[in-house]
Formats: C-alpha cells, structure tokens, sequence
C-alpha cells in the first residue's frame, strides 16, 4: 500500500499551526488533500464529515492555531501525474520576495482548478514548489484575463496583504480595448454589482449588488475602438467587463458581456480572447510596509490587434 493509500484509509487528526491561521477550511483541505477532486471535499464538509475540534463548520471558516481537524478516511485512487509541462509557469514570475511572488498570468488559464480543469495556476505552483505549504490566491483573474497575479507563499503574508486588500491599499491597473468610441476623458463608473448564484452566474448592474468602482481613461481612439487604461477602485468578480458593458463600450472579444454579433469581426482582426490585461499592481509590501510596483508588458497577441485597427 502506498503512503497516499494509507494516509487516505485512516482517520487523521490534524493540529493547526500559526502558520496556518486565518486560513479558510477548503483552501487547507485542498492543499492537504492532494488529489482529492474540489467537488469531494465540498461534500464531505457539507455532510460534516469533517470535523473541528469535534463540530462541524463551513467551507469558508477560518482555522484558528490550536484548532483540531477531523479528516475522515477518503476513498480516492491515488493523484494522476501532473502534466509535464507546468515549469514553464516559472518564468513567468515579474517578481519574487519573501513572503510572495507575482505572476504574469497568461490568458486563458484559470487562477485555480475546478469546473472540469484540473490545473490553475495555484495547482501548478503547488506542484512545482511541493515544499511552500503557503501558497495562495491573494486576490484573483478571470480566466480570460491576462497579467498580473499576486500570490502569498507564507500565511503570514497572505494575512498581511488581504488586510492591506480589504483597506483599499492595492493599485489594480488594467489596459483594455473597448468596442465603440469613448467620448471625453476620464469616465467614472460607480454602479453596484449583484453576481447570480444560478444559471450562468452572470454578474449585473443592482442596486442590491456590491459597491464597485472603476475608472475608465481613454489612450487611443481608433475608428470603432477605444483603447483604456483602467483602474479599479473596488475588485468585484467580472468588474471591470461589466462596468464597460454599462457604458454601451463592451471590452472587444468579450463572448458573455459584449455583442455576439462583433466576435467574428474581431477575430478577422486577429483577437482570439478578451482585451483584457491586468498591466501593473501597486500595494504595500507585507514585511516592510514600502510600497511595491510591478507591470506587465502588453502581450504580443494584444499588440498586433492593435496594430491592425484604422485611427
């Protein structure tokens, strides 16, 4: 029997340490319970399988040190390989200090697995680095959207910087191309945003919905397209994408906000994803407090869209 098989055969008993305090239950049984599929491991803390010191809690608690978990035998098979490929992820990292690295993302691949994918980029760093037990989602991209990705490597820096996210101490500047032509400088859009759970888990404009805020700045006007940098002033799920769409200035290539009709004209143009790119993020370091800056260059398949677009 393999150790993955006996570890999976008996009840452990697991003992939180500082270092993983403050982390949420789910994030701490993915990253225990390697292999074990997402959707498992709801269901096992939705029928109390899992156990905190004797009771039962939600996905999203919040494992306090001392704190003892309940891991009930899980009758999996054994972690299938993971896709050889994945070392190409390291050099993509723009920077790297102690306690966190940031990632220029690529378009098209998720921030974590689930939904049918296997890997996201947590997945595939937790791969390639076995021995960094902190690795996490400090804030996330949408798959589609490219650029940079803060991610904690120590809990006690993830807990640092989402205090500094929650205060509205980070920077989050985008480039994005926006179908049709923005008028005038600076357009503010302060509108609330509301996420169905149900369906297609669409997110709208609600006067129920979340605070948001985002900027919109015009750089370039083209003939039917306008070039934005884009800052956000608040970072709800599909924000940025949303709040275009609700100026009647769809981010170009966007298959669920924008106008179906536009996508094949924008792929004759050679944009085959979402104008979307996360191009710098500012916030303070979490060991030291000074601020930290990190861009992201344009990516060549963005640039050479807008090379082929009439002023």
């Amino acid at each position: 029997m393999s150790s993955h098989d006996k570890a999976a055969s008996a009840v452990r008993l697991v003992t939180i340490d500082t270092e993983r305090s403050g982390q949420r239950l789910d994030n701490f049984l993915l990253a225990t319970l390697k292999g074990v599929p997402r959707t498992h491991i709801y269901r096992i803390v939705r029928t109390g399988q899992i156990r905190i010191n004797k009771g039962r809690r939600k996905a999203d608690y919040r494992l306090q040190a001392g704190d003892v978990v309940r891991i009930p035998p899980i009758d999996v098979k054994a972690p299938s390989p993971p896709a050889p490929d994945l070392a190409w992820l390291s050099s993509r990292i723009l920077l790297e200090d102690d306690g966190f690295l940031v990632l220029d993302k690529p378009a098209g691949m998720a921030v974590h697995g689930g939904s049918g994918l296997s890997f996201g980029v947590i997945e595939a760093l937790r791969v390639l680095r076995p021995a960094a037990r902190g690795l996490e989602l400090v804030h996330r991209l949408d798959r589609a959207t490219s650029g940079c990705l803060l991610i904690a490597t120590r809990r006690s820096a993830l807990r640092a910087l989402q205090e500094s996210l929650r205060a509205g101490a980070f920077g989050k500047h985008y480039v994005a191309l926006l179908q049709g032509v923005l008028s005038g400088g600076t357009r503010r859009v302060n509108a609330p945003l509301l996420r169905h759970e149900t369906g297609d888990r669409r997110v709208v404009v609600h006067p129920t919905g979340k605070p948001a805020l985002t900027d919109f700045t015009p750089r370039c006007r083209y003939r039917d397209a306008t070039l934005v940098d884009v800052r956000l002033g608040t970072g709800r799920t599909h924000q940025v994408r949303v709040h275009a769409a609700h100026l009647g200035c769809p981010v170009a290539g966007d298959e669920r906000y924008g106008d179906p009709k536009t996508l094949d004209m924008w792929r004759q143009r050679g944009l085959a994803r979402l104008f979307l790119h996360a191009a710098r993020l500012s916030f303070p370091h979490p060991a030291t407090g000074q601020r930290v800056d990190v861009e992201s260059p344009l990516p060549n398949d963005l640039a050479q869209v807008l090379e082929s677009l009439d002023v």
